[in-house]
């Protein structure tokens, strides 16, 4: 056999011609497909919506809202039908997925600072108003690993000091302690870390264009980005290019009685029917399809995984009417416990895992995201803290179950949806919610009832002692901090 010498060594030649087959073979397999590599990093973008409802895309069920790109990324990915934010409110979701830890284990439990009412009958619990330093978040592993990290949007886990630039983010475009957007969503935006762009610039419009400029200075680096739109959260300010198509459908809009319903001292909204709203909802959808599109651009798409969600229920239940969405069928909305409040949308695309426009009706909840994602991109063994979370890896690759006996939720405070402090379980179909100023709870199967428009805690008392069991244990083994009672109420 002829030998080809090459420095100091010597080929048989067929072995040199299978060697180099070999190699230019791998070049033509797709990304996904050369995990096995131990330096393959796989990308990461996380997009998370404020306030968007369970219900506020097309793929969801909407019927008004335009979302042509989010339901298209959902044909590309799996899509869960019962995904919950970890709290009816932004910011203990917004600390749950940095972390993978419950709120209430973090003592982050209302939106930051929260409401704190002294003329209640009760008295809401004292959380901590910024992300503790000491947790490990997850930009911080991804940082430590070598991934190039980006913060664009809405941050509100605590003021100076505790911005994303100190939590493990290299980059930061937006985030800061406030919750809404200060000057709304047109410049100026009187933002400490987002200067103004053009007049007529539209925030979520420059929130994109800063996410795909880090992508194309940083694509040939592994890369966490995390997008965090301040859409759809008030003010409800239209996206002036979309407004008017919006006010034209809206006419054509056909209700049955009733627009609304009354949710104890609230009304809750029964139709999606707000042209600005759905104007925002658009314009979220078109730069989401943008940062897509950039991902194709950029040939990043196979080996990028994208995790699309929101970070509580959308707004559909105040002490009066105008809410600007409906969850419905789902009861009530952000700020409660009943599952308008708590279940949201929830799409996660990993190429060569997830089957196209699958689902999945597994329970999961939002501090799953931090150990799903480090065991997606071989991260695992770098977790330097306990987590609440478990990994949702087995079910993106078609398991059907969940080593979960439940998921909780603890809200010891008062909100603006006129929610009073209360807390929440589900355990399997069955979901159980005490509401501590009527010192009462209640016990819904989900399966059956996904609007919680019967009470069974009568008619099955074993099921809802075992829920409400659960639920006290898991308070006392976490140390959640209890509402208690006001000494100088008077009222009724």
């Amino acid at each position: 056999m002829k030998e080809r010498k090459t420095r100091n060594h010597t080929f048989p030649a067929g072995l040199l011609l299978a060697v180099l087959a070999f190699v230019c073979l791998g070049l033509f397999l797709p990304r996904q497909l050369q995990a096995a590599d131990n330096n393959y990093k796989p990308n990461v973008v996380f997009i998370l919506v404020d306030d968007l409802g369970w219900k506020d895309l097309g793929c969801q069920g909407s019927l008004f809202y335009r979302t042509p790109n989010i339901d298209q990324l959902a044909g590309s990915a799996m899509r869960f039908t019962d995904a919950y934010a970890s709290c009816p409110v932004c910011s203990p979701t917004r600390a749950s997925i940095m972390t993978g830890k419950y709120p209430a284990r973090l003592n982050i439990t209302d939106w930051i600072p929260g409401l704190d009412p002294k003329n209640r009958r009760l008295l809401g619990t004292q959380d901590i108003h910024q992300l503790p330093l000491s947790e490990i978040t997850i930009a911080e592993t991804f940082q430590s690993n070598g991934y190039k990290t980006f913060f664009a949007g809405k941050w509100h886990l605590g003021d100076k000091g505790y911005f994303p630039e100190d939590q493990g983010f290299d980059i930061n475009k937006g985030g800061h302690h406030k919750g809404s957007p200060p000057g709304g969503y047109y410049v100026p935006y009187k933002n400490p870390r987002l200067g103004d762009g053009p007049e007529g610039e539209y925030l979520p419009d420059r929130l994109t264009d800063e996410s795909m400029r880090f992508l194309e200075e940083n694509h040939e680096h592994p890369f966490f980005l995390f997008l965090s739109f301040y859409t759809v959260h008030t003010p409800i300010q239209p996206c002036e290019r979309l407004i008017e198509e919006n006010i034209k459908r809206a006419t054509f809009l056909q209700y049955s009685d009733p627009l609304s319903i009354k949710e104890r001292n609230g009304i809750t909204k029964l139709w999606q029917d707000n042209a600005a709203y759905a104007s925002m909802i658009q314009a979220l959808d078109e730069n989401i399809g943008r940062l897509l599109n950039k991902l194709d651009e950029l040939k990043l798409t196979d080996n990028t995984i994208v995790v699309f969600t929101s970070d509580n229920g959308g707004l559909s239940t105040l002490r009066s009417a105008g809410s600007p969405t409906s969850n419905a069928p789902l009861r009530a909305g952000k700020g409660w416990c009943y599952e308008g409040g708590i279940r949201v949308p929830l799409i996660i695309r990993a190429s060569g895992i997830t089957s196209p426009g699958s689902t999945c009706n597994v329970p999961v909840t939002s501090i799953d995201f931090y150990p799903t994602i480090l065991e997606l991109t071989g991260l695992t063994s770098m977790t330097k803290q306990d987590i609440d979370g478990l990994s949702l890896v087995s079910l993106l690759k078609g398991e059907k179950n969940l080593n979960r006996k439940a998921i909780f939720w603890h809200y010891p405070h008062y909100h603006g949806s006129t929610w009073a402090p209360g807390a929440a379980v589900r355990a399997g179909d069955w979901k159980l919610i005490e509401f501590y100023e009527e010192e009462k709870y209640e016990l819904f199967n989900l399966k059956t009832d996904i609007g919680e428009k019967n009470d069974l805690s009568k008619t099955h008392p074993q099921e809802a002692m075992k829920l409400l069991n659960m639920l006290h244990l898991w308070q006392r083994e976490l140390g959640a901090k209890m509402p208690e009672p006001n000494p100088d109420f008077s009222g009724k």
